[in-house]
């Protein structure tokens, strides 16, 4: 009877002291390092023959399904991540994030996702990120402890197919910072003029760009949007379990027995024309307690969100991923699906809506000196543009809610108007670029937001509610997610006084900075032609906001507690906001028990402990969405400048750098360079502390803020950049030369160490 048994390959003879299976396996998991070939056979002094045995031990260990061999060749276990790697941030789990290899060839076994665990300053990382990292498995899973974050340089490319003379394919980039194009080795169907994804393959210096996703014809409506969505890696899909859950979370009863009921009052929504939802209202009356003589009681009501995304659920972890609503001229990347963000949460005129009403007293002097917040159900009588509320308080146009709401609402906001002054806030006033589309998105012009006293009005109300709404939980003890804007750093304030000092203009360092120290700089420059520039500047010297639960105070508004809590649709922090209130008043409405949703609506544990990581995240979002929707615009202005290639342009000069100068279109934004090298014959310095450039024998400067005409040279709306010439712009000559600061007013002539000078050959060279 022939056997079953197998027969065993006979055992391989290996040299004395060599190591054994174990004992590579436990080398190789517990190696800091990536742990190759030679690594091994260093670490047991392995020699000659013994690492030719080595090699072959290693490979039948692979074929035994031991270990497997990444991309740079270092070995790890089989199904599990090599010691130190490198990942790619590829999601949010609640406060973490996720991970998984860069690489990932073990054949059957799907790619890791590794808990992203940051120690230090966190909120450096996000979505899309690289990270070299050590990695180790913890319970039933793994953690990545990050070492340094890497360049993005093999992220996916976005661009524009174009194709040259000689039929070669080429990826131009969108980013206007990338100044090469990059070779184009497998188009798939893409074709010239396509909107594409790819990836990058090969080795610098020779890189190649390989089409993964055709987004479409680059021009066509929403396109830029979609460039920017795309380029910063905004979340602008919602997971089918997502949307399932707002459709049955915007189901859920209104609960009006258990609600304040404030539908009888005429309370307004007053919002931009072209709004898509409406988070907030307001109502305002006379008060009639006596001891408030003079004063007034107001609403200010907000759709109540935390009502319908609760802690723990679905769309809680999707918005905290997204952290804010994105808005683009053409589209907006919401942070909650439609079923809420512009239907149920929306407050909508002559429907019930579920509401958090704060109600506020206001004395006679328009200070805030009481405060209650409850659970609502409201009924807005009206939702008006800014412009028709003006136009009926103005008397240009008739609307029947003058008296019983918009006349109350004006006269309660002189007094908060009186506060304000009193408090003496940051008052830069700016102009706002807004972008108008047609009817098939394309760009009919681009014209600065007009600002009305209904503006003004609808901010001193939110300011108040959410001063009161950070007050409230302080007085309750309960966490609060701050909105914090720091006063400006001393390296900004030394830079504002050297600006400031090219106008004649002092600025004593010394002194305790204040919003109210640059105000009153703005009134000395009065309506001089430097206003705007010098606001300008001292925009540049501020710090930026951010969100954290330490209260830091908020500079710019010269208040001492600050909150956000006005538009939980749209934030994240505004939600954490609400759900605070909630918990700390004992407002909480249970879900029903037959919906498959979390049932409390207040902060969770989980809320709580983890308010310092949220914030940060969330402020990166905030910063990564401010980035989109300016360059976005960007694009537009380029497209619609780009019919007037060739005209002369009014503009004014925005900075100035040793390269050149950028100037913007008066009333369009939108900015270009003007290269040095165009600026004609004679050789100009940089004077760095005036921010301007000066020719060295005309004495011709060209400074920040100065108005000029401009030839517009060119106009790209794929980066949004723009291009400009003097209009007499000569032949170039030579760069700009620097001024000696070690000996004031001498100027060395010839060719600086530290410039480049356009047009040589080694300058060329470094492009």
């Amino acid at each position: 009877m022939a056997s079953t048994q197998k027969h065993k390959k006979p055992a391989k003879v290996r040299p004395a002291g060599f190591p054994t299976r174990d004992q590579v396996m436990a080398f190789i998991a517990e190696s800091d390092t990536p742990a190759g070939k030679r690594e091994i056979g260093k670490a047991f002094g392995l020699k000659g023959q013994e690492k030719i045995a080595l090699k072959a031990l290693l490979k039948d260990m692979a074929d035994e399904g031991l270990i497997d061999v990444g991309p740079a060749r270092a070995f790890h276990k089989m199904g599990g991540v090599p010691k130190v790697t490198v990942l790619r941030i590829i999601d949010v789990d609640d406060t973490t994030l996720i991970a998984t290899p860069e690489r990932w060839e073990a054949e059957g076994q799907p790619a890791p996702r590794l808990r992203v665990v940051e120690r230090g300053k966190r909120g450096a990382l996000t979505i899309g990120d690289r990270i070299l990292a050590r990695t180790e498995e913890a319970g039933r899973g793994w953690v990545a402890h990050p070492m340094k974050k890497l360049a993005k340089a093999s992220e996916e490319l976005l661009g524009v197919v174009e194709k040259q003379t000689d039929g070669k394919l080429w990826l131009r980039p969108v980013d206007k910072r990338i100044r090469k194009d990059t070779p184009i080795s497998d188009a798939g169907t893409a074709q010239p003029g396509d909107l594409v994804l790819a990836e990058p393959h090969g080795r610098p210096p020779r890189i190649f760009a390989r089409v993964t996703d055709i987004l479409g014809d680059p021009f066509a409506p929403r396109s830029f949007s979609l460039i920017a969505i795309h380029k910063h890696g905004i979340p602008h899909v919602f997971p089918d379990r997502v949307e399932e859950e707002a459709v049955t979370a915007s189901a859920l009863p209104l609960h009006e027995d258990k609600r304040e009921d404030l539908r009888h009052l005429p309370i307004v929504a007053i919002d931009p024309s072209d709004a898509r939802d409406h988070d907030d209202a307001v109502w305002a009356t006379p008060d009639a307690d006596e001891a408030n003589a003079g004063g007034y009681r107001a609403i200010v009501a907000i759709a109540d969100v935390s009502y319908y995304v609760r802690p723990g659920s679905a769309l809680d972890k999707e918005a905290r991923k997204r952290g804010n609503s994105v808005y683009f001229p053409d589209q907006v990347v919401p942070m909650l699906p439609h079923e809420l963000s512009s239907d149920m949460c929306s407050l909508r005129a002559g429907q019930d809506r579920a509401a958090m009403a704060c109600h506020l007293t206001i004395n006679a002097q328009g200070k805030v000196t009481a405060w209650r917040f409850t659970r609502a159900v409201i009924r807005v009588a009206a939702v008006l543009a800014y412009e028709d509320a003006q136009a009926a308080i103005d008397g240009t146009k008739d609307n029947d809610l003058l008296e019983p709401a918009l006349k109350p609402l004006w006269a309660c906001w002189a007094l908060l108007r009186k506060a304000r002054d009193a408090r003496d806030p940051l008052a830069l006033d700016l102009p706002e670029r807004r972008v108008v589309l047609d009817e098939f998105g394309k760009i009919v012009s681009v014209a600065i937001r007009e600002r009305l006293d209904a503006h003004m009005l609808i901010e001193d109300y939110m300011i108040a509610a959410n001063v009161a709404a950070a007050k409230a939980l302080e007085a309750k003890k309960a966490p609060v997610m701050y909105r914090v804007h720091e006063a400006p750093g001393r390296d900004k304030l030394v830079a504002l006084k050297e600006y400031l000092a090219t106008f004649d203009i002092d600025f004593a360092l010394g002194q305790v900075i204040r919003p109210a120290t640059f105000n009153a700089l703005i009134r000395k420059v009065g309506e001089s032609e430097e206003k705007e520039q010098i606001m300008t500047q001292i925009l540049r010297s501020q710090t930026q906001a951010y969100y954290a639960p330490q209260n830091m105070g908020h500079f710019g508004l010269a208040l001492g507690s600050y909150a956000h809590f006005t538009s939980p649709i749209r934030r994240y922090a505004d939600l954490l906001v609400h759900r605070a209130l909630v918990g700390a008043y004992g407002l909480d409405l249970p879900a029903p028990k037959d919906k498959a949703i979390p049932d409390r609506s207040s902060l969770s544990q989980e809320d709580y402990e983890n308010m310092g990581r949220v914030g940060e995240m969330i402020s990166g979002h905030e910063r990564r969405a401010m980035e989109a929707e300016r360059e976005t615009i960007d694009r537009y202005v380029a497209a619609f400048l780009s019919a007037h290639v060739g005209e002369v342009v009014k503009a004014r000069i925005t900075g100035v750098q040793n390269f050149g100068f950028f100037a913007t279109v008066e009333g369009l934004g939108g900015d270009g360079l003007v290269p040095v090298s165009t600026l004609g014959a004679e050789r100009f310095f940089y004077d760095e502390a005036g921010k301007a450039l000066e020719g060295v024998e005309s004495g011709e400067r060209f400074t920040v803020g100065q108005r000029l005409e401009l030839r517009l040279a060119e106009a790209d709306p794929i980066n949004g950049s723009l291009r400009f010439e003097l209009p007499d712009a000569p032949a170039p000559r030579g760069g700009p030369i620097k001024r000696d600061r070690t000996r004031p007013g001498v100027v060395h002539r010839g060719r600086p160490k530290n410039i480049r000078h356009i047009g040589s050959k080694r300058g060329k060279q470094k492009r």
